[in-house]
Order: C-alpha cells, then structure tokens, then sequence
C-alpha cells in the first residue's frame, strides 16, 4: 500500500539497510515486514520462533530503522530475497529504493510490537548477551543427534532459547541474545537497554532493536 519506493537519506542508510536484510536472510531465508511513515523506514525481520504447531519457543524479531529523504507511505510484507534482488540492480550512489510489488504472507508479521508503553528495566553488557548467544548456538548444536527429527529439535531450541537471560531484568528469554548476534546489534564495549510491554520484551543497542514475544502458554 501507499508508496511505490523509497528514497533513503543518504548512500549510507542504504549500506545499512543492505547489510541488515543480508543478515536477516542468512539467519533465515525468510521475509521482511517494511513500514514507512513519514521520513523514517522501520524494517522488521523473524530471526526465531515457531516452526511447529504448539512449539513452546518466544518469537524473536530483529528491527532496524532508517532515515528517509523524502515522506512516504509504506507497509508491506515481502520477501528477504526481493529485497536483497531490488538492493543489488540500484546503481551505485542511488538512494531510491523500488518497494517489491511481490507480498507474502507470514503470521509473525500480523502481530507487530506495540510502539508506546514499554517500561525501562535495566542494561544488560553486550559483552553478556555475545557469550550467551555463542554458548547457546552451541549447546543446541551438541544437543541434536545425527538426523534429528523435527521434534527433537523444537525441544532443544526451546530449551536453550526459551529460558530466561542470567542477570538480565524482566524475564528476557536467551532468543534475545541469539537475535542480536545473528543480525550485528551488539555493540563491544557498550551495554543494552531492556524494557518490557507485557508478552513483549525490547533490547536495545545503537544498531538496532530485539523484539521478543514470549510463547503462550497453552
């Protein structure tokens, strides 16, 4: 709806939004929720969640936004690879980004966080939330055995993502860690801040946002 491109600030919000999408689609080669409002582009990505009916495991977004150079009316849910596809024919200084005309359809994308009432619980170390995602991306890994069945390997995910972050305020479940490592958000030397809105919990660095959605429970 709305717009048929964007027009980015500047060449480097373009490198950003490239590296961020290129990210996303190595995590997971699936789509990307783009919102435009006005002079500011919010991209919203799945880095974590469900993949099996009744899987007790937090749905993890990753979101960057970006400056616009001109307003714009925009929100669309598509594909990572049209996005990274548009990205790659715009030539070299251009900062018009053709909106994909392609839309899909994905349930995590019908459920946005909300944008105002989060409440401010406390920082946590980039530092802290780097050796949670690395120890994490290991143990599930040791976890499986050799052909794992799709059961067993919702169960070790949601082990090891689906519990709450030592030391961090607000119950933050380690997906979080795991987001913002696999998307670049974390920072060295530098902490993020945590706030929580009900189910949702948000970490926060300079480079961008963690978005968590804790599983319900059934």
């Amino acid at each position: 709806m709305g717009s048929s491109e964007l027009r980015f600030a500047d060449t480097q919000s373009v490198a950003d939004f490239r590296t961020f999408t290129a990210r996303a689609r190595a995590n997971d080669d699936g789509s990307m929720r783009l919102v435009a409002v006005g002079r500011v582009a919010a991209a919203y990505v799945r880095t974590l969640g469900p993949t099996v009916l009744g899987e007790p495991l937090p749905t993890v977004l990753g979101l960057r936004t970006m400056a616009l150079g001109s307003d714009a009316d925009v929100d669309v849910t598509v594909s990572l690879g049209s996005v990274l596809d548009r990205l790659a024919r715009m030539p070299a200084g251009d900062v018009v980004f053709p909106v994909p005309t392609v839309t899909v359809t994905e349930p995590w994308a019908g459920i946005l966080p909300p944008r105002t009432g989060w409440s401010y619980v406390g920082d946590v170390p980039c530092a802290v939330l780097d050796r949670a995602a690395t120890d994490g991306i290991g143990n599930v890994a040791r976890s499986l055995p050799d052909r794992a069945g799709a059961p067993v390997v919702s169960s070790a995910r949601t082990a090891v993502w689906g519990r709450p972050l030592d030391g961090v305020a607000g119950s933050v479940p380690a997906g979080a860690a795991f987001g913002a490592f696999s998307l670049g958000f974390l920072v060295p030397e530098a902490s993020a801040t945590v706030h929580v809105n009900g189910r949702w919990s948000r970490v926060s660095t300079a480079r961008g946002h963690i978005l968590v959605r804790a599983a319900a429970i059934l």
